[in-house]
């Protein structure tokens, strides 16, 4: 049959086709048109080969990938996938014929390929699978537990919990349901934003999918078919955060020579070899069981029920999320989805001998853990809730208690309403840093009168707020100089651990994402942090912040171009807006204290699943829904996205404009 692309005003494409594989080819071949680059990169990211355009700055991650052996694994996946789940192998198959035919059109539009003089390269079939390992292999945050062995050898084994905690190389999210009791429509609303890096074009994609088997709307990972994390059929609706679980094992090998010149690690267990990864090796779920999930994907797109989704994500792998649906019938769901393995409880919080005896895999953890809605609400936010059992560091409890505050107020919830929730940027966490200041005396004027000023500051990270901007000055100071001390010394060393690992392995992002608890500690190896405060608040007075907290807190998206736009290290670069908003708080939008006032990781995307009335439904992204930069959809949400404003979701086929363009008969 005739498959339609239409779209609505702000460019998303809503795709109508006879049936699913039809469709699979459409989203392909409308994802190449409007992401070709991002395609492009993407694809030579899963290979490890994006330095040969990118340059030196891209052999960190391709040296890890490669390693990593991630191409190899999407490869084998797929093999098990078609013989598994020979209907969602020939789905994949579809959406890459799909990429392959739009990549020339798509390329040519697209401007990047000149720019570096490439061609684009073809898909095979499992590069989709590829794609999504590149995209999630790190969401675990088994780095960390590289950063453990050397806190451990530096200060100790106690000095572990003080630095537990979410940080930059952490990807999260919000996300809440709120049942039809606390709604003005008596129905459910489901409502969120995955808090990842930004980059241009985003990490999300805004589609609509249908065919006579399913209409679906929602965001999808361009190079992926379907429609994974966030998703509305118009009777059920689902949406994940990270569940912060611990699936990834560290292996330290004892290398041997073979006969052919080559190396093997000692087995684990029965004799599984590990994977080589510099000094260490690493065994993580799709490696294991050469399967990645995505037998979920079309009964995700089918489902009409809570019952559906449920279903669905029992063969959900990785990443380890938490799912929360809700359906038009008053189903409702909140569980933990994916493959965690069952082994000793050294494997999940330090690199443990691969020919030591006891630190083998010894199946599945099941089953997974189920969470409650309380009152008509249920919060996900990284926080300790029904993953706990599966994890071992999680994120602050700030957003989710926050969230939960705010949800109780009411029980007239509209889903206009929840954009202030979205946007909400009280900061729990400048607790202890001020109560430090309450503290202190014998100030300088200068001093004194700013440690006043922060006291009746109202905690809120906004944009326009200079009390915002003056905090965050004496944050930095303070964790600089707290990563300065002696006693933390040897944590600058150099690790000899590969660069990519580097977000997970410095000093000064350790220290001020763990700067809660740091000073809260009874004790902190002789640091007096009294004068460090009062030693940065009398730096900060002497220099005090120009202007408010926009003025620097401004958005760095990572763009894949050997020689980007801006400027990373300028910090005076004013061509990205300034945000609101802060690591801790609801609106997570991410600087390192210390480092940089720059946010580049952020709200990939915000979602408002209205479950009774779809068509109240609403979305927005951080730039646009097409890659192409002289397209009018390039960057046009994101006055938007900035302000919290968000974009209706068009349920109305007659609303559409038919995008003839790209009309293809299969």
């Amino acid at each position: 049959m005739t498959v339609e692309i239409y779209r609505d005003a702000w460019g998303v494409p809503h795709l109508r086709a006879g049936d699913a594989r039809e469709l699979a080819h459409a989203q392909g071949l409308a994802t190449a048109h409007d992401r070709a680059w991002q395609l492009e990169v993407e694809r030579h990211r899963a290979r490890g080969t994006s330095a040969a355009f990118l340059g030196a700055d891209a052999l960190a991650w391709d040296r890890f990938a490669r390693q990593a052996r991630l191409d190899d694994t999407a490869r084998r996946c797929f093999t098990t996938l078609e013989r598994r789940d020979p209907e969602t192998a020939a789905w994949v198959r579809a959406y890459v014929d799909g990429v392959n035919q739009g990549l020339p059109e798509g390329a040519r539009r697209a401007p990047e390929f000149t720019a570096v003089g490439l061609a684009p390269g073809h898909w095979e079939p499992w590069t989709p699978l590829g794609v999504w390992l590149a995209t999630h292999v790190l969401f675990a945050g088994f780095p960390a537990k590289l950063w453990r062995e050397e806190v451990v050898r530096h200060l100790g084994p106690d000095a572990v919990a003080l630095f537990a905690t979410d940080g930059p190389g952490t990807s999260g999210s919000n996300g809440w349901l709120v049942t039809g009791e606390r709604t003005a429509t008596g129905g459910p609303v489901i409502a969120g934003d995955p808090h990842r890096y930004i980059e241009a074009p985003g990490v999300y994609q805004q589609i609509r999918l249908s065919c006579p088997e399913f209409d679906v709307v929602g965001l999808a990972v361009p190079g992926v078919p379907g429609i994974a994390h966030f998703g509305h059929t118009g009777t059920v609706a689902w949406a994940i955060t990270n569940a912060m679980a611990d699936y990834q094992d560290l292996y330290r090998e004892r290398l041997r020579r073979t006969g052919d010149g080559g190396r093997v690690g000692d087995g684990v267990g029965d004799g599984g070899r590990v994977e080589a990864l510099g000094p260490d090796g690493i065994w993580h779920p799709p490696r294991v069981s050469e399967d990645l999930g995505f037998s979920s994907l079309l009964p995700l797109l089918r489902a009409r029920r809570v019952a559906d989704v449920d279903r669905a994500f029992d063969d959900w792998a990785e990443p380890v999320n938490v799912v929360q649906a809700a359906d038009t019938e008053g189903g409702l769901l909140h569980r933990v989805a994916g493959r965690v393995p069952v082994r000793s409880e050294d494997n999940r919080t330090r690199i443990v001998n691969a020919w030591e005896p006891g630190h083998e895999w010894r199946g599945w953890y099941a089953p997974m853990p189920r969470g409650t809605v309380d009152d008509g609400i249920a919060v996900m936010a990284n926080q300790r809730g029904p993953a706990t059992p599966l994890g071992v560091e999680f994120a602050p409890p700030h957003r989710a208690t926050r969230l939960r505050a705010l949800l109780g107020t009411r029980r007239d919830w509209s889903a206009a309403d929840m954009a202030a929730l979205h946007m909400d940027t009280h900061l729990a966490s400048a607790a202890p840093l001020l109560d430090h200041l309450a503290a202190l005396d014998d100030l300088t004027p200068e001093a004194a009168a700013l440690r006043d000023r922060l006291l009746h500051w109202d905690r809120r990270m906004t944009a326009d707020s200079t009390g915002a901007a003056t905090y965050a000055a004496v944050r930095g100071a303070v964790v600089r100089r707290l990563a300065a001390h002696p006693a933390l010394a040897g944590l600058t060393e150099p690790p000899l651990h590969p660069e990519v690992f580097r977000p997970w392995l410095a000093l000064v992002p350790r220290v001020a994402f763990a700067l809660e608890s740091l000073l809260r500690a009874e004790e902190l190896y002789g640091i007096d942090r009294a004068e460090a405060v009062r030693a940065a608040v009398e730096e900060v007075a002497g220099d005090p912040p120009k202007g408010t907290w926009g003025d620097t807190h401004r958005l760095a998206p990572w763009r894949a171009l050997p020689d980007p736009s801006y400027d990373e290290d300028d910090e005076d670069d004013e061509r990205e807006p300034g945000l609101s908003g802060d690591h801790d708080c609801v609106l997570c939008t991410s600087a390192v204290p210390g480092l940089t006032d720059r946010a580049a990781r952020g709200p990939a995307a915000r979602y408002v699943w209205d479950v009774a009335r779809r068509e109240n439904s609403l979305w927005v992204v951080p730039f646009g829904a097409s890659g192409v930069p002289d397209s009018p959809h390039h960057r046009d949400q994101l006055p938007l996205w900035v302000r919290g404003d968000l974009v209706p979701v068009v349920t109305d086929w007659t609303e559409l404009m038919e995008d003839r363009t790209w009309r293809t008969e299969r």
